[in-house]
């Protein structure tokens, strides 16, 4: 993932993974962030959160506060999170990501 090598963050879970001494970290099965379903926040009102799409998969992308993003995935019926540390390259991140995403979580609205 984005050069870094496979290490986990604990505790162990099928449902997380890291990369890079756990600084990229994936979590599977997240809720739903706020910002993606407040209809009193029109879109490209917050500067903090910002929707796009990587190869096919959609996200919407949070500032984070000390630095760096995080990544849920958009229009999955399974939300994804990715936290990306400040300085890392977020895109090569999430282009590497993409075809597991789209392999495994199939498209749709989550509940």
């Amino acid at each position: 993932m984005d050069g870094e090598s496979r290490h986990d963050p604990e505790p162990a879970s099928a449902l997380t993974a890291g990369w890079g001494g756990s600084a990229i970290i994936l979590r599977c099965g997240v809720t739903r962030p706020p910002k993606m379903t407040d209809p009193k926040v029109p879109e490209g009102a917050d500067p903090d959160a910002v929707a796009g799409e990587v190869n096919g998969v959609g996200w919407l992308m949070e500032k984070r506060d000390g630095g760096g993003n995080r990544f849920t995935t958009a229009n999955r019926l399974v939300y994804v999170e990715v936290t990306v540390p400040e300085g890392s390259d977020d895109s090569a991140a999430l282009i590497d990501l993409a075809p597991a995403i789209k392999k495994a979580i199939p498209e749709g609205i989550a509940d």
